[in-house]
């Protein structure tokens, strides 16, 4: 009832009455007032006034189900919500609730984490009450092979809700946040999230997938060693975001660019749009893979989401993200 009442109050925008909350709710108006009392202690702004009702004036900034489930508009993706005031790794906790037998689209979130995970094993800071550390539980019928499709397909609805909640503040003035191939966004030529694909598979069946991202959304000020290539929205916009609004939006992309992925289990119908975000596009790169490393310019992902690199004598190279490392020739990006 908390999420539902959050709901009502957010999508009226103004007052909603008591007897419109108890008649849709089908409770008694002294459940609603515990409700909102419950609310307001948990830092709601919320104003009562006679003969009108209920007002949301604001809201504090955390990772709960009812206020990610208050601003989340999709059909799956997210509609079970698991949250931690602190875990290990939101990744790990989505594995295990996927033994478990929970749904497909299952989102887990958590305040802090422990243990975060990176790419090839390396740590993830996740300090409290400043970014988005997330994962989802997906149970595609799709072939193992397709499965790091879907890091790109995440990649491409986490930038999408980024640049969306940025253009409602920001407007025309908004910087962009763009894809890092294969699991980064950047902002300014920065690193704003990281992703982490795992998988569960047998030879030729995917028992389940989980996809985590971490985003700096409040980070005022990052440690020295990472203060010079991570960057927050925050920091690029000088105000705070709702974490918990950016979380059901990326939700909400990650559901449209899903079921557009499942339609050919490429990515031929949503290659035009990472296209657009990819900062990689015509730009050097030094391609990292085991016992062979070489530059070149990359011209953009195929249909199967491996980066196309021109190579210094004239040919062109799909490379497959699960084998290598990307940099820029003369940075990150």
């Amino acid at each position: 009832m908390r999420k539902e009442i959050l709901s009502m109050l957010r999508e009226t925008g103004g007052y909603v009455s008591g007897q419109e909350l108890c008649e849709r709710l089908q409770v008694s108006r002294t459940a609603v007032w515990k409700v909102i009392s419950q609310l307001k202690e948990e830092g709601y702004g919320i104003e009562a006034v006679k003969n009108r009702g209920y007002h949301l004036v604001s809201a504090p900034d955390v990772m709960t189900e009812e206020e990610i489930g208050s601003h989340l508009r999709t059909e799956k993706m997210g509609q079970s919500c698991v949250c931690f005031e602190e875990t290990d790794s939101t990744n790990t906790r989505a594995k295990q609730l996927a033994e478990e037998g929970m749904p497909h689209g299952t989102l887990v979130c958590a305040e802090r984490q422990t243990v975060g995970k990176g790419r090839r094993g390396k740590g993830w800071s996740s300090p409290p009450g400043e970014a988005i550390y997330m994962s989802v539980l997906l149970r595609p019928q799709i072939l193992p092979a397709h499965a790091s499709m879907l890091t790109l397909v995440m990649g491409l609805a986490a930038a999408q809700a980024c640049n969306e909640i940025l253009r409602e503040i920001l407007e025309d003035e908004a910087p962009a946040v763009q894809i890092k191939w294969p699991n980064d966004l950047v902002l300014k030529e920065r690193k704003i999230a990281g992703i982490l694909t795992e998988l569960s598979t047998e030879v030729d069946y995917i028992n389940h997938i989980v996809v985590g991202i971490g985003i700096n959304v409040n980070t005022e000020q990052f440690p020295e060693e990472i203060a010079g290539t991570a960057i927050s929205l925050y920091q690029a916009a000088g105000r705070k975001f709702s974490r918990a609004k950016l979380t059901a939006r990326c939700m909400e992309r990650l559901e449209a660019c899903y079921e557009t992925f499942l339609k050919t289990e490429d990515l031929s119908l949503l290659q035009e749009d990472y296209g657009r975000l990819l900062v990689n596009t015509g730009k050097g790169v030094r391609v990292m893979e085991p016992g062979n490393e070489y530059v070149g310019t990359a011209l953009g992902i195929n249909d199967r989401g491996e980066l196309l690199v021109r190579r210094e004598d004239g040919s062109v190279t799909a490379v497959y993200a699960g084998e290598v490392s990307v940099r820029g020739v003369y940075g990150y990006v």
